[in-house]
């Protein structure tokens, strides 16, 4: 998918469309998750800290994620996948690895062309956003067209041109050659995967040690024989937050740590998982970052185990200087539980299954509490309708109203008290018609992102 988080957003909201956006966290310490391709003519890019995003583009839309909608456009997507074969490997939301030999929706680079095209279309009519399709004979080379397809595009690599095409692209083209083995490779004298093949494999052995020089050479060469996997097992499920400002009191780190023992194992109970080993993860104010974890006897997805795993990991953590990151994860996953393991907790009480850990720890508020409303988030008003926050502070909210169907809308700012004031559920960004097929949303060229 094209610029996804990014995309969609456009899609949704007819006042950003063609319009530079960024999403990610918005916070002091946040970073950039997506940025449309407006964004990316001014500099801005994944990963990138908010902050700096923000003076390279100061009129781009800021929005905060909404991974629950995100996640509703990326079922569909992988949905239409799975229709073209059984082997569908998701890598992330918006990405996946197709084997269409193996559902016999190709068998030769015409036919393949064919699928590819049609996905596209099919993606289209469905969601409403753009994707790029990258077609060739191995994973590696498929994720390199997909590159180039990009955006809203469709590469083929014609088996037998492989070589050709790879030898002048820059060693950092190939999956497994990051800054550092660049570096390295640099100093020698190698710039581009044609170069990688000249070198021979003993010689890159020599500059890499055995297992990555030889993975090196086969890919300088075109060759990467990984199959595609339908599905990819979980090693580990985890949760973290990093803070605005840095926490000192140990108080407030125990109750992070404790609400985040909590999400994390709603997230377990969630996929029907349990875990053996609890990991948490601090990182100080000076960046430097330590991991602490604890086996169990047999996994578990007990909140009051992993809370007080959590809390003794914790206690041989110093964080004196403050923490700026919080984490706590399980690994180990089985797809049962050990109920002995319930005697751990000291006094503990199991939640049913199929209910969220009840988080006890934060007292109520003695009056009440404002509410927040975070911006791009859907909200629906009593009279207008529905919208968008733009944007929240001094106990005022800024909506527009608008749906990804209108024309854009109007700005109007509430008491962000007011009670004719609700969050709401994103909206679909396809109409259907009576027969319940996919009608034309209007969304044009310019979202496109």
């Amino acid at each position: 998918m094209d610029a996804f988080f990014a995309q969609a957003e456009q899609a949704s909201k007819p006042s950003l469309r063609g319009k530079a956006v960024v999403v990610g966290g918005l916070g002091p310490r946040g970073v950039v998750s997506t940025a449309s391709y407006e964004a990316r003519a001014f500099g801005v890019h994944s990963a990138m800290p908010m902050a700096q995003a923000r003076r390279l583009a100061p009129h781009a839309a800021y929005l905060v994620p909404r991974f629950a909608f995100y996640r509703s456009i990326s079922e569909q997507v992988m949905g239409l996948l799975r229709t073209l074969s059984p082997l569908v490997e998701p890598l992330s939301l918006d990405e996946a690895y197709v084997d269409l030999e193996a559902g016999q929706a190709a068998w030769d680079a015409d036919s393949a062309e064919r699928v590819g095209r049609k996905l596209r279309a099919d993606i289209r009519a469905v969601t409403g956003l753009t994707g790029s399709v990258g077609l060739a004979a191995s994973k590696m080379l498929a994720k390199i067209a997909s590159e180039q397809a990009k955006p809203d595009g469709l590469v083929l690599i014609p088996p037998g041109t492989e070589r050709d095409l790879l030898a002048p692209m820059p060693v950092r083209t190939l999956p497994g050659v990051g800054p550092a083995t660049q570096n390295h490779l640099r100093r020698a004298g190698i710039h581009t995967v044609g170069e990688l093949a000249e070198a021979g494999e003993d010689e890159l052995v020599r500059l890499l040690g055995k297992a990555h020089g030889h993975a090196l050479y086969a890919m300088a060469l075109a060759h990467d024989e990984r199959p595609v996997v339908a599905e990819r097992e979980a090693k580990s499920v985890s949760v973290e937050d990093t803070y605005d400002v840095d926490i000192h009191d140990r108080l407030r780190v125990g109750l992070e740590v404790r609400r985040l023992a909590d999400r994390c194992v709603g997230r377990l109970r969630a996929a029907g998982l349990s875990g053996r080993t609890i990991v948490l993860k601090v990182r100080r104010y000076d960046f430097s970052t330590l991991t602490r974890s604890e086996t169990l006897r047999g996994p578990t997805d007990d909140v009051a185990v992993v809370r007080e795993a959590a809390a003794r990991l914790l206690d041989a953590v110093d964080t004196t200087g403050g923490v700026r990151l919080l984490g706590v994860g399980v690994t180990g996953l089985a797809d049962y539980t050990q109920e002995d393991l319930f005697a751990q907790a000291a006094g503990g009480q199991r939640t049913p299954p199929g209910e969220e850990p009840a988080d006890e720890t934060v007292p109520e508020p003695s009056g009440p509490a404002e509410r927040q409303w975070r911006a791009g988030h859907d909200v629906r008003h009593e009279e207008y309708g529905h919208g968008w926050v733009q944007g929240s502070g001094l106990g005022r909210v800024t909506v527009r109203f608008e749906t990804p169907h209108s024309a854009p809308g109007r700005v109007r700012t509430f008491l962000v008290d007011d009670p004719a004031l609700q969050p709401a559920e994103p909206l679909p960004l396809v109409c259907t018609g009576p027969s319940g097929a996919p009608e034309d949303a209007g969304l044009g060229g310019g979202t496109a992102a």
